[in-house]
């Protein structure tokens, strides 16, 4: 029987489908007078968060498409999400354009509202970071407020292979070796040097590569913003702000694909 979408409206609205009344009621600004610019803030924040959900179950099925299972190792597969999770980081860079339509006039009528609230205690953000591969069990502790299902993530992204340990796993699966950096290295020169081969190997490689290269370019404009809004004030959550995060920039996922040039 054919069905007549039409015919099913009062069933499901778009606004039921995507819970709009619950997704638009949540932000609420704290800042008493109310300040105009606190919505654009909390806004852009949210649609960071949202994103980071999508990046994580994007990178998440990339790794498990790396490990294999029943249907093998579906390198396809991890290339394409790889591909739309570019895509998406792309899109968190240029959202910083819109926070920089803010002048730190604006920002300074409402930040005191955000204390002690801080970027830094994003939790997803952390777990993009630990499954890309850059697992640091001290941000664990450095949290001042986690609920226990939060910590129970952030556990088990530390305890689950990351991309890169995927990765690694594929090249000793194609009986490349692959026990120690030195032999990694190794493994990634001939993938490099016999595209015929293994070219699936390479390509995927190269779009770890560009996940890096993108998660760099975006800690390094976040800085930028931040010192626009705020120089090298303290962050509302207690770090130092700007300095902080110009330790992290230098950041790199995988230093071994960046070595790699060295060696072709």
């Amino acid at each position: 029987m054919t069905r007549s979408f039409g015919e099913e409206g009062g069933l499901l609205t778009y606004g039921s489908y995507l819970r709009l009344p619950e997704l638009l009621a949540q932000q609420v600004p704290q800042a008493s007078p109310p300040v105009h610019d606190e919505l654009l803030f909390i806004t852009v924040h949210q649609a960071y968060e949202l994103w980071f959900k999508q990046l994580l179950h994007e990178l998440t099925a990339v790794r498990d498409a790396m490990l294999g299972g029943p249907d093998g190792h579906q390198t396809w597969r991890a290339r394409q999400l790889l591909r739309r999770a570019h895509v998406i980081e792309r899109l968190l860079i240029t959202q910083i354009d819109v926070l920089e339509t803010m002048t730190p006039q604006d920002f300074m009528e409402f930040r005191a509202s955000l204390a002690p609230a801080s970027g830094f205690q994003s939790v997803q953000f952390r777990e993009l970071e630990f499954l890309s591969g850059a697992k640091a069990p001290g941000f664990v502790g450095r949290f001042r407020v986690l609920s226990d299902a939060e910590r129970d993530r952030l556990e088990r992204r530390l305890a689950e292979p990351s991309l890169w340990e995927a990765y690694v796993g594929l090249l000793a699966a194609r009986g490349l070796p692959a026990g120690d950096d030195a032999q990694v290295l190794a493994s990634l020169v001939r993938v490099a040097s016999d595209r015929q081969q293994h070219d699936d190997l390479w390509q995927l490689a190269e779009d770890l590569l560009t996940h890096d290269e993108l998660a760099g370019l975006w800690r390094a404009r976040h800085v930028q913003m931040v010192e626009r809004q705020i120089g090298t004030k303290s962050g509302t959550g207690g770090s130092t702000g700007a300095p902080y995060l110009h330790r992290r920039v230098p950041l790199r996922y995988y230093p071994l694909l960046w070595e790699l040039r060295d060696s072709l």
